[in-house]
Order: C-alpha cells, then sequence, then structure tokens
C-alpha cells in the first residue's frame, strides 16, 4: 500500500506554510488570514485550509447559494440561455474582486468569499423584491443585512455558516444602491481593503453585464448608448470589463492613511454616465417596471398568506430547509420576511399558482 506523503502526518504544515506565503507576499494594506478577527463561534482551525478559504467553501456549499441560479438579476425569470441570473452576477463579482486584489497584492480568497456571499441574501423578482419586503415587512430591510442573517442564523438548519467577522463586515457593506460607490463616510465602507474592493467590483459587474443584457433582449438599442460610454469605456463587454479593471488598479494610490481605491476622473465619469443611463432606460424603463410591478404583487399576496397560514408557513420552511425562528422567539413576521426573502423565481410563482390559482375539477 502505498504510504501518504509526509504532510499528511503533521496537520498544521500545510497551513502554517500558506500562512508564511500569505505574509510574503502580500501587500501591509491586505487582511492575512492568520489575522483574522475570528469567528462569532472558535472553532479549530482547519489544517489544510485557511480561515478564509474555508469561509468561501461554507458559502459555495449552502443552500442559499444554489437557489442564486433562480433568482432574478434584471429579467424576470429569463428563457433565454445567456441572460444573467443572480448566481452569474455573483460569479462576475468574484472575478473581478479575485482580478483586483490579485493585482493589488490583497487577499484573493477573503475578497471572493465576500463576493460569493454578497447576495445571499437577495429577495426573488430582483430590486422589485427588495422593494416589496421594504413596503411589507420593514423600510430597514435590505439585501445586504439579509444576506448576514442568513449566513449566522438561517443556514444549516438555524446554525448559520460561522463566518469570520471579515467575510461578514464586508457581505453588510457591500450595496450602494444608487447612492456613492465609495462613500466619504468610513463607517459605511468595510473594514478591509479586500471588502472595499467587492463593493466596486459589484457595480463594475452590474453596470457592465445589465448593459449587455438590455442589449440582447431590444430593451435598449447598441446605438442608443452615450456616446462617452463608448468612447471611455468600450464597445464590447470586455473592453469595458478590461478599461474598468485595470483603471481601478493603476489609479489606486496607497500612503500614510492606507490604500486608497480610486478611478480616473475619465473612466468615473463614463462610468456615472453608463450608471445613469440604464437606471433611465433599463431599470426604470416600462418593460421591465410593469413587470416588478407583478412581482410586487405576487409577494405582497404570498407574504399575507403565509403570515395567516401557520400549518402551511411551516410546510414551506420544511420544504427549503429553513429553521423556524419563530420557536427561538423571532416573530411571525420575521420568519415570513425570512421564507419570502428565500424563495427563487420559480418557487414564487409555482406557490402563488398552487395557492390563489383554482384547479381544474374533473
Amino acid at each position: 500500500m502505498a504510504t501518504k506523503p509526509a504532510a499528511y502526518n503533521k496537520p498544521r504544515t500545510i497551513l502554517e506554510d500558506f500562512e508564511k506565503r500569505e505574509r510574503n507576499f502580500m501587500s501591509p494594506f491586505g487582511c492575512l488570514s492568520s489575522e483574522s478577527e475570528g469567528r462569532l463561534v472558535p472553532e479549530p482551525a482547519c489544517p489544510v485550509r485557511s480561515a478564509f478559504q474555508r469561509d468561501r467553501d461554507r458559502i459555495v456549499y449552502s443552500n442559499a447559494f444554489r437557489r442564486l441560479k433562480h433568482k432574478t438579476q434584471v429579467f424576470l425569470a429569463p428563457l433565454g440561455a445567456h441572460y444573467r441570473t443572480r448566481l452569474t452576477h455573483t460569479l462576475e463579482v468574484a472575478q473581478i474582486s479575485r482580478t483586483i486584489s490579485r493585482a493589488l497584492y490583497l487577499n484573493e480568497d477573503l475578497a471572493e468569499a465576500i463576493a460569493l456571499g454578497h447576495d445571499l441574501g437577495h429577495p426573488p423578482f430582483g430590486h422589485g423584491g427588495e422593494m416589496a419586503l421594504k413596503e411589507i415587512y420593514s423600510a430597514t430591510f435590505s439585501h445586504s443585512k439579509q444576506s448576514v442573517r442568513v449566513v449566522d442564523r438561517l443556514e444549516n438548519n438555524g446554525k448559520g455558516l460561522n463566518l469570520t467577522r471579515e467575510v461578514r463586515d464586508g457581505i453588510l457593506k457591500h450595496s450602494k444602491g444608487h447612492g456613492q460607490i465609495l462613500p466619504k463616510d468610513r463607517g459605511k465602507l468595510a473594514k478591509t481593503g479586500e471588502g472595499r474592493i467587492v463593493r466596486i467590483a459589484d457595480i463594475m459587474a452590474y453596470l457592465n453585464h445589465d448593459l449587455d443584457d438590455a442589449i440582447r433582449s431590444g430593451v435598449v438599442q447598441e446605438d442608443q448608448v452615450p456616446e462617452p460610454c463608448v468612447r471611455i469605456l468600450g464597445r464590447s463587454h470586455s473592453d469595458r470589463a478590461t478599461t474598468l479593471i485595470q483603471d481601478l488598479i493603476f489609479s489606486t494610490t496607497a500612503g500614510n492613511e492606507g490604500m486608497r481605491l480610486s478611478l480616473s476622473d475619465e473612466v468615473a465619469k463614463g462610468m456615472s454616465i453608463l450608471r445613469q443611463f440604464l437606471y433611465d432606460n433599463v431599470y426604470r424603463s416600462w418593460r421591465v417596471h410593469k413587470e416588478f410591478v407583478k412581482a410586487k404583487k405576487i409577494l405582497k399576496e404570498l407574504f399575507q398568506f403565509f403570515l395567516e397560514n401557520e400549518s402551511m408557513r411551516l410546510k414551506t420552511l420544511e420544504e427549503m430547509e429553513m429553521p423556524n425562528l419563530s420557536q427561538n422567539g423571532d416573530t411571525p413576521e420575521r420568519t415570513v420576511c425570512d421564507l419570502i426573502a428565500s424563495l427563487t423565481d420559480t418557487q414564487a410563482l409555482d406557490l402563488y399558482s398552487s395557492i390563489f390559482f383554482p384547479s381544474p375539477q374533473v
């Protein structure tokens, strides 16, 4: 029988060698996995993987991550094979985050883990679903807070994933809505450079691929894209991604106050013009908006139904492998919000049909 390599007889060697490589390679502005602030519940280290690598793996193997493949990015329940979903968006954010982090000598594993987890709590039907829960549950609802709730309380039969504080912080502070990409208030920014990179990578990804999908769907025509966007950022998806990523890398500076992520004035202008163009012509377009209105109606009626029907609520939670946290003191409204936010587009549509549509009678 073949003997095992010597490394297998020394459980900590692989991890120690990896952490040593990190210290020798990474910029002083990067977050070393060996210096993580730790987890909410302390646990033994893995002999092979770093803390952030374990977080990445836990996210990828979670139920919430798998559900992203059937959640809307912009176009509801798209039938075309090439439209983005919330999952493919997440993978693009992770790829961009790793590329930037690698070029700046930061922690790629931390950036990837944050990126893979940043939208786990996003409701079905894109931002229409998020707005519905703001209206019917709480004005303070946000998909970033819900994503942290997913990894803290909803996954693993209510035990959560017990992620590191750095990953949880990056997930919580990734979202910017229509606000500043990097606000001046540092309290709104992730504590790590890797978390801040994910915040920028998120908008780079969605501006680029949402335009791609909008042209593919016919919501806008390619010749409608503002001339400065084409001239500054490029005409194709590849050109725009390359311009945005490289500009951030080469415009970022470091000094006594730390690393300052930034874009050149010209690229920032092109990005701002493209962002406004998408809001005016895609996100708020009649074709997209009318579908979101329908989606909001579906989620509102499902919310009320599950609030009033405990047996169906418990049955659906069980089918979705979600815990019933009302047993631990959560209100029925909080539990129903968790349920609605966790649904995929197809689950929401199927539930609405089975609950509210009459069945054929023999």
